[in-house]
C-alpha cells in the first residue's frame, strides 16, 4: 500500500472501528496526518485545529484497526492516556506483524 492509497483507505473507512489494517496503511496515514498538520498549522492556528479535529476520528479508527491485527481490541488505545509508557506501548504493538489467523478477520 502506498500514501496514496492509504489516505483513500482511511477516509472511506472514516470511524469504521471494525477489520484490520496493514502496518503499510497505518504508517502512511500517521505520515500524512503529521506533515498535513504540520502544514495546516503553519497556515494559522485554527486552520491546524480543525485539520487535527477532521482527522481524529479516522486516525483513531486505524490505529484500533491496526490493533486488531496484532490480534488485540481497540480499547487499548485508552493507553495513551497514561504518561509516557502508554504511548510507547501502543508504538510497540503498531510496530509489530499481524497475527494470522486472528479472532478479527
Amino acid at each position: 500500500m502506498n500514501l496514496g492509497q492509504a489516505i483513500q483507505t482511511c477516509f472511506s473507512k472514516y470511524a469504521d472501528f471494525n477489520g484490520r489494517a496493514t502496518r503499510s496503511e497505518y504508517w502512511w496515514w500517521t505520515l500524512f496526518v503529521v506533515l498535513a498538520s504540520a502544514a495546516a498549522s503553519t497556515i494559522g492556528d485554527k486552520v491546524g485545529a480543525l485539520f487535527s479535529l477532521a482527522t481524529l476520528l479516522p486516525s483513531l479508527a486505524v490505529c484500533a484497526r491496526r490493533l486488531h491485527d496484532t490480534d488485540r481490541s481497540g480499547w487499548w488505545q485508552l493507553l495513551m492516556l497514561v504518561p509516557i509508557i502508554g504511548w510507547i506501548v501502543i508504538l510497540f504493538w503498531c510496530i509489530q506483524v499481524g497475527k494470522e489467523p486472528n479472532r478479527y478477520g
